[in-house]
């Protein structure tokens, strides 16, 4: 999954920020940079006493005023506690928009049933695309709601920054069922092919190998085909870099026989 090479600040994202000047004052001075840059989405602090006092402190903050708020955001972006989704979810509709971005990212640490008409609101209608970014991210944490259509909309419309998201939450919700996973996996391959930005489709690769046991067998075939083509094709190396990661965790003897042999005759570098 892949978002190195995305320039946040690009003329896209920066014609669609609710007021450009005044977002980039807050984020300089308030974040520091965007909160998903700074998520351990594998690891949580091992020290639970340490969690236990930040969580703590968090609640309070929440509760008030702007500057606390931030810095209690900051804590459920990093830490899981039921006690924080009452408090979190009145904030998605804060005027502020980093206020509502942080929000939206501890909401995906914290998933609750009742964000989820909000998330989905703010994915489709928020004028702020860092908003939107962080929507596309925290609905790969709800992949049992009805997320999928909102996330391939997304895929299919927005600005790179929420495209490159949309896809990699695509796959969680694409993990549900076989059904899910074949119509996950078809607008992958149409992205896949048709996107310009290389990293939304590194993203859609990373997805589709995940999905690749759980599509249908000929579906699966298809995207095995797609794949291998993308490995040696693709105009962009890290997208082909990206392919033959994808291909060589995929468990399947057609896949690595056609590789093996590609390889032999020299095809990929």
């Amino acid at each position: 999954m892949n978002e190195d090479n995305l320039n946040t600040t690009d003329d896209g994202l920066t014609k669609l920020t609710i007021d450009p000047e005044v977002l980039a004052q807050e984020l300089a001075a308030e974040l520091q940079g965007d909160p998903l840059d700074e998520i351990d989405l594998e690891t949580l602090d091992p020290d639970q006493a340490k969690i236990a006092s930040d969580c703590d402190s968090g609640l309070k903050w929440l509760q008030q005023g702007h500057e606390e708020r931030l810095q209690g955001l900051r804590v459920f972006c990093e830490h899981r506690d039921a006690r924080a989704l009452p408090l979190l979810v009145p904030l998605l509709t804060e005027p502020c928009p980093v206020e509502r971005m942080s929000a939206v990212y501890a909401l995906g640490r914290n998933p609750s049933p009742k964000a989820i008409n909000l998330l989905l609101q703010l994915l489709e209608q928020d004028g702020n695309a860092y908003v939107r970014k962080a929507a596309a991210w925290s609905l790969g944490n709800y992949s049992n709601a009805p997320v999928m259509k909102p996330l391939i909309k997304a895929l299919q419309n927005d600005i790179a920054a929420v495209r490159l998201w949309a896809a990699s939450s695509l796959a969680e919700v694409g993990l549900t069922s076989t059904s899910n996973a074949d119509s996950v996996a078809s607008q992958l391959l149409i992205s896949l092919g048709i996107d310009h930005e290389p990293v939304v489709r590194s993203n859609c690769i990373w997805s589709l190998g995940r999905l690749f046991d759980r599509v249908s067998t000929d579906l699966r075939d298809e995207v095995g085909e797609v794949l291998i083509s993308v490995a040696f094709n693709d105009v962009e190396p890290s997208v082909r870099d990206e392919a033959r990661i994808a291909l060589d965790q995929i468990d399947s003897p057609w896949v690595k026989s056609r590789m093996k042999s590609l390889l032999e005759e020299g095809n990929l570098m």
